[in-house]
């Protein structure tokens, strides 16, 4: 059911990752493109996902790593372990263009699944690339300003934004990128995601994965500006109920800005709750249902 796969980005990246599609399929099938969120890997539970997705309905799933991370490449002479939103949804549009060049697919039915800081990027790639047909964005970050605004505390802000200034100007001198942790157990150290649910989402992987601690500096960015643009393809927006990772409300905004046709699905618990557990099977069985009508049909 599942290949390793790579394909190049339009600035000739290697991105890796893989393809799923059920064993008994003779035509062409439509496919999800998925990618993980802030620093994740895709064996975070992305192929659980994309696992329950082929044997419940005939589609396909193309996984993979975001540059930079797991084992997708960067660009030559660029670091590793660096997010640029401009790339990532780039990266989208160039795994769609690839996920068409399989015979497996049909390739006018192309969804995008992302979760976290992807689960903005989809609103964003949904929006502006018309060859996707279905957006599924789970517990997104829609706001990056506000939400920096929200996770940072005020006494570190000063200090980030002078890390930010410092490592343009050490970049062009040719010295490394700077990097700061993604998670801390020390909550007087700054951090990317400085909650107790982040630490603890990701320091479980840190010994069984090929995830690091570490991101370069970064700024914020909107990936919702345009979620009215989605329209008219379906959006599905899960959304959970205490998520102050990505802040429920910032989430539910953005979602009334949203025309139809959309769904929203509330789900109980915090950010990484949509990962694992009961919650799992109720979230994986409303977006199963949603492809189902809007993909698969």
């Amino acid at each position: 059911m599942r290949e390793d796969v790579s394909f190049q980005t339009s600035d000739n990246v290697t991105l890796r990752g893989w393809f799923y599609k059920p064993s008994e399929a003779t035509n062409p099938l439509p496919c999800l493109v998925m990618a993980h969120g802030f620093s994740a890997l895709k064996e975070m539970d992305l192929n659980t996902f994309a696992e329950y997705f082929v044997a419940s309905i005939p589609i396909t799933c193309l996984v993979y790593d975001n540059r930079g991370f797991g084992d997708s490449d960067t660009k030559d002479g660029q670091p590793r372990q660096e997010i640029i939103p401009a790339q990532q949804t780039s990266d989208y549009s160039d795994a769609i263009t690839y996920a068409q060049s399989k015979s497996e697919v049909n390739k006018d039915k192309i969804g995008v699944w992302g979760s976290s800081y992807s689960g903005g990027h989809v609103l964003w790639v949904g929006a502006v690339d018309r060859r996707v047909k279905a957006v599924l964005s789970q517990a997104p970050c829609v706001d990056g300003w506000a939400n920096f605004h929200r996770l940072i505390r005020p006494d570190f802000v000063a200090g980030l934004n002078q890390l930010f200034q410092d490592d343009r100007h050490s970049r062009a001198a040719g010295k490394p990128a700077a990097v700061i942790p993604v998670v801390d157990y020390d909550v007087h150290k700054p951090s990317a995601l400085p909650t107790p649910d982040s630490f603890d989402f990701f320091t479980a992987w840190a010994g069984k994965s090929k995830w690091k601690n570490e991101v370069t500096a970064f700024r914020e960015y909107m990936p919702a500006a345009h979620i009215h643009h989605i329209s008219p393809t379906p959006l599905l927006m899960t959304v959970a109920e205490n998520d102050v990772l990505t802040p429920t409300d910032l989430a539910l905004e953005a979602y009334n800005r949203a025309l139809e046709p959309k769904k929203l699905h509330i789900l109980p618990g915090g950010h990484f709750e949509a990962y694992a557990g009961s919650n799992f099977e109720r979230n994986v069985q409303v977006q199963t249902e949603f492809l189902k009508k809007h993909l698969c049909s």
